[in-house]
């Protein structure tokens, strides 16, 4: 060991040093002297020894005895010993100072990450209170929104759909496995593991949305879900992007996956005006959903994301793209095996039908249902387009096909603003079978069957003739047929049609020939508030336009609707029963709970045996007189013709103890006034023997055709025959009174006030 330094440099350690060749040397004194370096210190400065320092504290400097010393006074030979901090070469040195940036830098490197993992931590502190006040909110009501279909009567053929949505909610379990499967392919693969929301889709959704402003939902079929069924509408804000995230996570932990997708599902826009999984199998394929097979389903889910750009219709190529990403999803998914998808083939939609629910005669027929179901149960029209009712009505498809094409067979030459009404029923049950309220809906928004008036000409004659047969009067009772004859009550003589005369004749022949001085002559025998109380029970409305006490009432001066006198004549129809006319038998909620079901009222109001005659006579009509083109239906058809003043209207009002039907022609001016019905098809005139018969033909050919021929109840021979003398009466609203000497007209005043016209009563 080398040996102890003697002596210690005042304020440092020990210094060993070695030599150069490894060997100890003794202590050296260190010069003192401000210039010039020791040879010693030299060496110590090349040596590669290390040099240990002590740590024992430096003693107070002492003069060294026989050597040199540090001066501790003035002496220009000694020197000042090396401090602590100063050049490093004689003690422990500071260590060099950061630049200022770098020392900002960390500063706020620290700040901002102290800050952030405060942020994150009440970031989720609040989400976590979010989320437990966050409450599952009530659907959205157009979510929810269902349209209601209108069925005829076979309740399978589709009348038409009221809605504010095409949507038809339908149970998910009833469907078949791969169809709420390939939703899940097709839009959320990791649906059934995942927890109702994809952080990094949300984010993503998120910037789009609030950052892009281009709008865009939620990544996992939840989250759409929350979007569509909950909400409504795509959230724009972040506080509304953050709420759906959370509503999805708590909605996937309170409600089964199958309840999320059955909703979805049922919600979501498909194109075509379809929402919800129902309609759209039925606007892409004509089918219910529960019978889609597999293509067909991959093909309607696929097209989901954008559907009025990629049907098939418009861009096949996007459309067979998305179908085969479905497809692929569902055998990677194992939903199909790999043969079903080898074997797939793209499936052929249907053409897409844009029509107007309420165009062509159609919207006659729904418009009536709507009104009808409202007024008998209370629901209105807001309610049937958004709660999904079913409502069977009575229209016969195969009936309302034949009326149709009866109308579509009158000649073209007729006036443009000529008009048709037509109509049949079931006279024992008052059942509305067919309807022709007019060409379009949507073009004249007044339906011609149940708004529309039209003087009711020779059609009233049956009520006078009742009227005589309740009082004894048989139909063997005579009355002169002269033409041009002073009746009684009538201010001028009455006329005949055509100025035919006839001599004597019973009311058999007055009524197949239409005698007008016979049946005046008839009406005064019976009184004019007689024959208008007759009209009143069979069902004509007792504020029917015109409908008076007056002598001239027997006919026809009274204006009602087509389906008023075919409910009248359906009472003559059914032995004297009087039924009322409808056209909804019934109405079934979204829940297929029956909510009403018509009940059929019916009141014996004349008796059979006055009935059995009055049809017998009526027959004769057909058989003998103006309503002969009706024959050609080959069975037993009671009638009668109407033709008012100056033809403006013209009347053919038929039956058989199944079917009843009504068919009147008029025109109506600009100003909604009656006007004369100008001559078309090949007629000089348009009377009820023309035009109306022949449409009543064509349309009772195909309605009677699978109905077995009934005949009528045979005649019954009530009352006792005479040959009565008219009673004089004044023209009055009240029971005619006789008076001395009465004013003739030629023929009764026939006033087209109130005239039918075209306004809008009814706006779907």
């Amino acid at each position: 060991m080398p040996a102890q330094c003697p002596a210690r440099f005042p304020n440092q350690s020990d210094l060993r040093v070695m030599h150069v060749n490894d060997q100890p040397k003794s202590p050296q004194r260190v010069s003192t002297r401000p210039t010039g370096t020791s040879p010693t210190v030299k060496a110590q400065a090349g040596s590669s020894q290390p040099v240990r320092r002590s740590t024992k504290p430096a003693p107070k400097p002492a003069p060294a005895s026989g050597g040199a010393a540090f001066s501790q006074g003035g002496g220009g030979s000694g020197a000042k010993p090396p401090t602590k901090g100063g050049n490093g070469k004689g003690g422990k040195g500071k260590k060099p100072q950061q630049p200022r940036w770098k020392r900002v830098a960390k500063i706020t490197g620290l700040t901002v990450l102290i800050t952030g993992c405060a942020v994150m931590v009440l970031g989720f502190f609040g989400l976590g209170i979010r989320y437990s006040t966050l409450d599952v909110p009530a659907p959205d009501d157009f979510a929810q929104a269902q349209s209601s279909t209108l069925y005829y009567a076979d309740g399978t053929t589709e009348m038409g759909r009221l809605g504010v949505a095409d949507r038809k909610i339908v149970d998910i379990s009833t469907l078949p496995e791969y169809v709420p499967n390939a939703f899940v392919a097709s839009e959320d693969r990791t649906f059934y593991t995942n927890p109702g929301i994809d952080v990094m889709g949300t984010a993503r959704a998120l910037f789009k949305t609030v950052v892009l402003g281009h709008k865009q939902g939620g990544s996992t079929i939840t989250q759409q879900y929350v979007e569509r069924y909950y909400v409504g509408t795509t959230t724009t804000s972040i506080k509304g992007k953050v709420d759906e995230a959370l509503l999805a996570y708590k909605i996937d932990n309170q409600q089964e996956k199958t309840e999320v997708l059955g909703n979805y599902m049922n919600t979501i826009y498909f194109g075509r005006g379809a929402y919800g999984i129902e309609a759209a199998a039925r606007q892409y394929f004509g089918k219910s959903a529960k019978d889609l097979t597999v293509e067909e389903a991959a093909l309607i889910v696929g097209i989901v994301p954008a559907p009025s750009a990629w049907d098939p219709r418009l861009d096949p190529e996007k459309a067979e793209a998305r179908w085969n990403y479905v497809l692929d999803g569902m055998a990677e998914l194992g939903y199909i095996t790999l043969e079903q998808r080898a074997a797939a083939v793209f499936p052929a939609t249907i053409e897409y039908q844009n029509k107007e629910t309420y165009g062509g005669p159609q919207g006659y027929l729904l418009t009536t249902a709507l009104k009808e179901v409202e007024s008998d149960t209370g629901i209105t029209q807001e309610q049937i387009e958004s709660m999904g009712y079913t409502v069977i009505t009575t229209i016969n498809p195969a009936a309302q096909a034949a009326t149709e094409a009866a109308v579509a067979q009158i000649p073209t030459d007729h006036a443009p603003n000529l008009q048709v009404a037509a109509v049949t029923l079931d006279p024992t049950t008052g059942a509305i079978t067919s309807m022709y309220g007019g060409a379009d809906f949507l073009t004249r928004q007044r339906n011609a069957v149940t708004q529309d008036i039209a003087q009711a000409g020779s059609t009233f004659k049956p009520f006078a003739l009742i009227a005589a047969l309740e009082k004894g009067i048989s139909l063997d009772t005579k009355f002169s047929g002269k033409n041009n004859m002073t009746v009684p009550g009538f201010e001028k003589k009455v006329r005949n049609f055509g100025g035919e005369s006839f001599g004597k004749i019973d009311l058999v022949k007055a009524t197949a020939s239409s005698v007008n001085t016979v049946y005046a002559q008839l009406g005064q025998e019976v009184g004019p508030a007689a024959v208008h109380e007759v009209a009143v029970r069979a069902g004509l409305p007792e504020d029917t336009a015109g409908l008076d006490d007056n002598a001239a009432n027997v006919l026809g001066t009274a204006s009602p609707h087509p389906l008023d006198m075919a409910r009248a004549y359906a009472t003559i129809a059914n032995g004297g029963v009087r039924t009322e006319p409808y056209i909804v038998a019934q109405v079934i909620d979204a829940n297929g709970n029956v909510v009403y079901e018509h009940d059929v009222e019916s009141k014996q109001v004349f008796d059979a045996d006055v009935i059995a005659d009055a049809t017998y006579a009526m027959t004769q009509v057909v058989q003998k007189g103006s309503g002969s083109f009706a024959k050609e239906l080959g069975r037993p058809v009671a009638g009668k013709t109407g033709t008012s003043n100056d033809n403006k209207s013209a009347w053919f009002v038929g039956f058989t103890p199944q079917a009843v039907g009504a068919v009147v022609l008029y025109q109506v001016g600009e100003d909604g006034s009656a006007e004369d019905i100008t001559a078309f098809g090949g007629f000089d005139q348009i009377t009820g023997g023309t035009v109306p018969v022949r449409v009543f033909t064509w349309m009772m050919g195909p309605i009677l055709k699978d109905l077995p021929v009934v005949d009528f109840p045979a005649r019954a021979n009530v009352g006792k025959a005479s040959s009565p003398t008219p009673t004089a009466v004044a023209p009055t609203t009240t029971a005619p009174t006789p008076t001395a000497e009465p004013s003739i007209t030629p023929e009764p005043t026939v006033s087209p006030s109130p005239a039918p016209t075209s306004t809008v009563e009814t706006n779907p």
